[in-house]
Order: C-alpha cells, then structure tokens, then sequence
C-alpha cells in the first residue's frame, strides 16, 4: 500500500498546485457543456476517500455532514464558493490523506462494509479495495479537472 500511498500524496499536491495556481473565478466557473467546476472535483475526491475509508469501515469521519452532502456522488455546485471555503478544500487535501495513511499504518481499519462503486461496478469489500479504488477515482477526477481547465482557459 506504500506506493498507493505516495500516488495519492502526489496526486493530493497536484490538486493543491491547481488550487493556488488559478483565480477563485476559474476554479468555480461551470462551463457551458459541464455539470460542475474544478473546486467541486477536487472537495469531492477529498470527501470520497473520508466516506470509502471511514464510514464503510464503521469509524467517524472527520468532515461534517454539511460538507459530506455538498460533495458526495451525484451532488453538484450550488453555488460560488468564497476563498476561505477553497483555502478549507486545500488544507484538508492533504490532512486527510495524511490521516487515512497514518490510521491504516496504525491498522484501526478492522472491519469493512461491502460497498458496489457505481462508476466501475466492482465490490469493495476491504480497505485495501476502498484505497486502491481512491487510487482510480482520483485519477479520473484530475482527468476531468484538466479538461475544464483547458476550457476555463480558453
């Protein structure tokens, strides 16, 4: 899990990188053809890894409800967001990926609630599958976060 882990750090800065790189305007700009905007895919991704690792395996998460619903599945904007809301997503990019490490390595990941991911079908049904999941998810949503950049950019 090592290498899962220095994937999903790198991938968590790259994040960080395009947060501090572009205007609050670009990050929460939708564009014509899209259903959400940069800020959205990054908070998601951060709120996806909390949900896969933390709830499926019966242990409190630590982001509130609040910002659990805003960005889960299938949620989209509701609206701009303030830089001190983007400055919250950033910090918590690699806070969380920095817990989840450190709480797998301290081995409190015991138990698991199998759980079907809609977007590849597969059961996940260990943390290992949750975070080797992540691994993909993350990758598919900096996919999508660079081709709204390119659009916002136009």
């Amino acid at each position: 899990m090592d290498f899962v882990f220095k994937v999903l750090n790198n991938t968590r800065q790259i994040f960080k990188n395009i947060i501090e790189e572009n205007t609050l305007e670009d990050l929460n700009k939708i564009p014509e053809g899209f259903n959400n905007n940069i800020i959205w895919n990054i908070a998601h991704v951060v709120v996806t890894l909390e949900v896969l690792a933390y709830k499926l395996s019966g242990l409190e998460v630590s982001l509130d409800s609040e910002m659990i619903n805003k960005y889960k599945k299938d949620s989209k904007p509701e609206g701009a967001l303030s830089q001190n809301e983007v400055d919250e997503i950033k910090g918590l990019l690699t806070s969380t990926i920095k817990k989840v490490e450190t709480d797998y390595n301290a081995g409190i990941f015991k138990t698991f609630n199998e759980y079907t991911v809609s977007t590849t079908g597969n059961t996940l049904t260990k943390i290992e599958d949750a975070l080797q999941f992540v691994f993909f998810h993350e990758g598919l949503h900096y996919g999508y976060v660079l081709a709204l950049l390119k659009v916002v950019k136009s």
